[in-house]
């Protein structure tokens, strides 16, 4: 008898350890990415998608470590098959359980907002305003006096109002519905710190430039630049005019001191009187016009090897540019996109 309630007892404890195993290894892999970030992310799931499609987009986004382990909570939970269609926001501090719940379930408990590329603080806070996610007053006086000290990144930026321009970073975004002015503020400003990554620094010290005259440059091509292909060969211009002593002359930069952009400068709007004036001061202005996107953050980055001094809209008027390191071609390429100009317009 005794034997047998030994064995019968040994038998338990062998289970139980099982059972505390097997708990631990799914709290290992259902634990959160990182519980400390709060930022959510919306992610698109197309009609159909697998749980392997659905992990691969989650795991892209940077939602979750592992998409294996992903796929086994999924099946564990019995989420395989029943996840729906739609835009979803998820957060790296959300267990890998949670995450799949959210998309099977369809339901958000978060407000999403797009800032799109090259959108100063004022557009960004007329947008945000209009769909109801902050009060545009308070979202600007947050921006210009609130306490972002924490982010050591802004150590480098220009001081005064503007020292958040070009740093709110252009993205798709999910917060909650709770969420204030600050807290918009905060998610957009640690996205930018997600995206100007480690490597992008040290390029930054290999270019003997500080991370602000990085997102200088890459806000001047986010507004000059339509067409990808010609964003690194803007920055080879905006580096060479530097190196030559030359003023950059970026109508962008006099549009951004007018305040209120204009279709057409004057001879008069590039003499006015302005730090950011790149007609009459030579070198960078003192801050970004602009937040810029990852390809504009490259582009200043990882510039062309050129000798262009000179670029102006092609007579295709299809968003490109036509470069020259010679000024009496640069004339020639500009009246041919006045004439195609005009000849559109009649």
């Amino acid at each position: 008898m005794k034997k047998s309630v030994k064995k019968a007892l040994g038998i338990l404890i062998a289970l139980l350890l099982i059972l505390v195993a097997l708990s631990a290894s799914l709290l290992i892999i259902n634990k959160p990415k990182d519980r400390t970030d709060n930022t959510f992310v919306v992610v698109k799931i197309k009609e159909g998608s697998s749980t392997n499609d659905i992990a691969k987009e989650l795991y892209k986004k940077g939602v979750i470590s592992s998409v294996s382990k992903y796929k086994l909570v999924s099946k564990i939970w019995r989420y395989d098959g029943k996840y729906k269609a739609g835009s979803f926001s998820v957060s790296p501090s959300m267990r890998s359980s949670d995450i799949a719940q959210t998309i099977v379930k369809g339901v958000s408990s978060t407000k999403t907002f797009t800032i799109p590329e090259g959108y100063t603080i004022e557009q960004t806070a007329t947008k945000l305003d209009k769909e109801g996610i902050v009060n545009k007053d308070k979202f600007l006086e947050i921006a210009k006096h609130g306490d972002f000290s924490k982010f050591s990144f802004l150590k480098g930026a220009q001081t005064g109002d503007n020292h958040l321009e070009g740093y709110l970073y252009p993205d798709t975004y999910a917060v909650d519905l709770d969420a204030d002015e600050t807290q918009v503020i905060t998610t957009m400003l640690n996205q930018y710190d997600k995206v100007f990554t480690k490597k992008y620094r040290k390029r930054a010290k290999e270019l003997n430039l500080s991370e602000n005259e990085i997102i200088i440059i890459a806000s001047l091509i986010e507004r000059e630049s339509q067409y990808d292909g010609d964003r690194a060969k803007i920055a080879s211009v905006i580096y060479n005019r530097i190196k030559a002593g030359m003023p950059l002359q970026i109508d962008a930069t006099i549009q951004y001191a007018l305040g209120k952009p204009k279709e057409n400068l004057s001879i008069a709007d590039t003499k006015i009187d302005s730090p950011y004036n790149t007609y009459t001061n030579k070198g960078l202005p003192p801050g970004p016009i602009c937040s810029p996107g990852k390809a504009s953050i490259k582009a200043a980055l990882y510039p062309e090897s050129t000798d262009y001094l000179y670029y102006v809209v092609s007579e295709k008027l299809d968003g490109t540019h036509n470069f020259s390191k010679d000024y009496n071609k640069f004339l020639k390429d500009k009246e041919a996109y006045s004439k195609a100009l005009a000849e559109k317009n009649k």
